[in-house]
């Protein structure tokens, strides 16, 4: 059974339902109703600005049933009706966190114990556009990356990839970038050389959110993937040190790059990226594009860089990472505010030949978070 209970003040009200409670504003109620005069139909999108609303709104009454909760607003004198479970899901009455870099309920920090449990998906299934893209882009949510098998070996089967979910974002390396072995190349992306784990483009603002990579041909010996979870890292360097965590939250990184003629890209932005809620939401890693420290004070320099150097380690620690190949028709898509990524060094003889792509995570999140709710409501009907 539901109860609802008023402020004496009539700014709030209290609702019980289902065993939890939760308490709303009557300002916030009230800019969150969903009638057709607040809402525009289909869509959603509010009809009124904040200006529309009464600075002085209170709750003039309110009752609840098995399913809604009925509340009239003055001095409007308008009732609206609110679905129960929409509230509680959306409610904004619970503690909040006393450590820096928590995570959402979405996201699950990982070590190389996930080496057995790489998100996979078959091209074809997932070309379906059916539960299994569905879970799949599930998981590269919850983990921050995904492997894709059996699909086409032709040049441009990456754009297919992307499409699943997203677009292409193109940059000054064009729609797409080739990584193979080149002479005199303007990135060392581009060579034969192991790579320390990282993250793309920090000189980039705002950066990519997300990363393709395709593999067309893999002979050469070596030149494996690796992916190390940069929010596991971060975490453990907190619980290791948090005055390393904190030195390098609280300062920004200068990254840059001016590789090719007329470029000259920057940015200014912390290596680990906290929410104003002490919310984990980024990590920047990136030896090779890491410009002159110069927003620290000199007197926490030293530390930064003690910090700046346990971070790397923590990430080369082999206890972090998941290895895998990639073989002609496989690829993989990072989420680049996240996971750090890496290849072993390969050899001069043979052939590998891989191409990249980058999208921004908001079409991941859309095309999933669409399909879920299209389920719920298959579900419901």
């Amino acid at each position: 059974m539901s109860e609802v209970l008023i402020d004496p003040q009539a700014q709030f009200l209290t609702l019980n339902t289902a065993g939890k409670s939760a308490r709303f504003h009557a300002v916030w109620l009230r800019d969150n109703a969903w009638d057709e005069d607040t809402r525009a139909p289909g869509n959603g999108q509010r009809l009124i600005a904040l200006r529309d609303i009464p600075a002085g709104t209170q709750i003039g009454a309110a009752s609840v049933d098995a399913t809604h909760l009925e509340v009239r607003f003055e001095p409007e004198g308008k009732t609206v009706r609110f679905d129960l479970n929409w509230l509680m899901e959306n409610s904004y009455d619970h503690p909040v966190p006393t450590q820096r870099g928590w995570l959402g309920p979405r996201i699950q920090p990982w070590h190389s114990d996930l080496m057995g449990d790489v998100p996979v998906g078959d091209f074809a299934e997932l070309s379906k556009r059916g539960v299994a893209l569905r879970d799949w882009l599930g998981k590269v949510t919850k983990y921050g990356f995904g492997k894709v098998v059996n699909g086409p070996v032709e040049d441009g089967a990456l754009f297919k990839v992307a499409g699943l979910f997203g677009f292409v974002r193109e940059t000054n390396y064009g729609r797409h970038f080739e990584v193979r072995t080149e002479v005199n190349p303007t990135n060392l992306a581009f060579t034969g050389l192991g790579l320390q784990a990282h993250t793309d483009n920090p000189y980039r603002d705002p950066v990519p959110s997300l990363q393709v990579l395709y593999c067309l041909e893999s002979s050469a010996a070596g030149g494996e993937n690796m992916v190390v979870d940069g929010f596991a890292a971060a975490l453990r360097l907190r619980d290791e040190n948090e005055n390393y965590f904190n030195v390098l939250a609280d300062h920004c990184a200068r990254f840059e790059y001016a590789g090719e003629e007329d470029v000259c890209l920057t940015s200014r932005r912390p290596m680990i990226e906290l929410a104003p809620d002490g919310e984990l939401v980024g990590v920047r890693f990136n030896n090779r594009s890491l410009a002159a420290v110069t927003d620290v004070p000199f007197d926490k320099m030293a530390d930064y860089y003690a910090a700046y150097r346990r971070l790397g380690e923590i990430i080369d620690d082999e206890a972090m990472e998941v290895t895998f190949r990639l073989n002609p028709g496989e690829g993989f898509i990072v989420d680049n505010t996240r996971v750090l990524h890496a290849r072993k060094g390969y050899s001069g003889e043979g052939t590998r030949w891989l191409q990249g792509c980058y999208s921004d995570k908001d079409g991941l999140r859309s095309t999933y978070d669409a399909m879920i709710r299209s389920a719920q409501k298959e579900a419901a009907e």
